[in-house]
């Protein structure tokens, strides 16, 4: 699994652009530019849809205001659906919603965890981390997929401003 101080693998996500679906590589999001990137299991899933994302989108000025240049999410789940969450959840163009539609950044970074217990397959596990120049500095992961405290936005603010 990834820790403090490593790069991010170089992967591609798919974004919903305007004029349909394009690719975003890991070094045109990170490179140069100090980025907060959380990870969950899954568009609309509970947790996500009603706690993660929310605390994002109520705090994107305040983290901007930190220093950060981009929000980014990212779930394993297809550029149609995170664009669609984007748009239902009022995060489009306040968040890039990177879709790891075949868990390739999950795999890459040991993130993935597999659910198919619970019917929905491989997924990301739960994160959030800051990312300077494409450089993990501080890294957090839940205990629990069905909680998001550590990798919440209160939690990165604070580690913003230590």
């Amino acid at each position: 699994m990834i820790k403090i101080g490593d790069k991010l693998p170089e992967v591609n996500f798919f974004v919903m652009g305007d004029d349909g679906k394009e690719v975003r590589t890991v070094s045109e999001i990170f490179s140069g530019r100090k980025v907060v990137l959380f990870g969950l299991p899954g568009a609309f899933t509970p947790t996500c849809h009603r706690n993660h994302l929310p605390g994002y989108i109520n705090s994107i000025d305040g983290i901007h205001a930190l220093g950060i240049d981009e929000v980014a999410v990212v779930a394993v789940n297809d550029v149609f659906v995170m664009d669609a969450w984007a748009k239902a959840s009022g995060g489009k163009g306040h968040i890039a919603f990177l879709s790891d539609g075949n868990a390739e950044f999950a795999r890459a970074t040991g993130l993935d965890i597999d659910l198919s217990a619970g019917g929905m397959g491989v997924r990301c596990t739960r994160f959030s981390m800051i990312v300077d120049d494409g450089t993990i500095t501080h890294f957090n992961l839940e205990d629990n997929p069905g909680v998001a405290e550590k990798s919440g936005a209160v939690a990165i603010i604070e580690q913003l401003k230590a």
